[in-house]
């Protein structure tokens, strides 16, 4: 089996985000305050708490622009932060019971049929499980709820 690693949104887009860079619309992220009760940092994928301000941007987490590239919302703390560096350590923010685990190939398409609705403690081996075939590049996880976009799992 292949050793995992749980990758974060990458620092140098976290910083163009918090010095207004537009997000996948082409708008600035907004600023806001977060009310606690669960907003996920996309790069330290940890928690923004309460009172704290943070930052709600569209985003793409693709290369280009293509027919698989989902865009959605994404919470992002406003101030840096470190990012998540854990090799197959499940993220904090990873508290939801379950969370749809998808494969992608190397040309950012989705790999149909490996998408599935997955119990939170069992993320881990079946993205290792996904990542020992051939045709699979990466995968996502995301929201089973929403459908949103929570990080990345590459082979380590």
């Amino acid at each position: 089996m292949h050793t995992i690693r749980f990758t974060a949104m990458p620092s140098d887009i976290a910083a163009g985000f918090r010095e207004g860079r537009p997000d996948a619309y082409g708008n600035p992220p907004e600023r806001a305050i977060s009310p606690g009760g669960g907003m996920p940092c996309r790069h330290c994928l940890g928690f923004i708490e309460a009172g704290e301000a943070m930052l709600v941007l569209a985003y793409r987490p693709f290369p280009k622009l293509q027919p698989y590239a989902e865009t959605g919302p994404i919470f992002l703390h406003a101030k840096a932060c470190r990012r998540y560096e854990a090799v197959e350590v499940l993220p904090p923010m990873l508290e939801s019971p379950d969370y749809i685990v998808r494969g992608y190939d190397d040309n950012d398409r989705i790999v149909y049929g490996t998408g599935a609705v997955t119990p939170t403690q069992a993320i881990a081996t079946r993205a290792a499980t996904l990542l020992e075939r051939d045709d699979i590049a990466y995968v996502h996880v995301r929201s089973a709820r929403n459908n949103c976009y929570q990080c990345r799992i590459d082979r380590a």
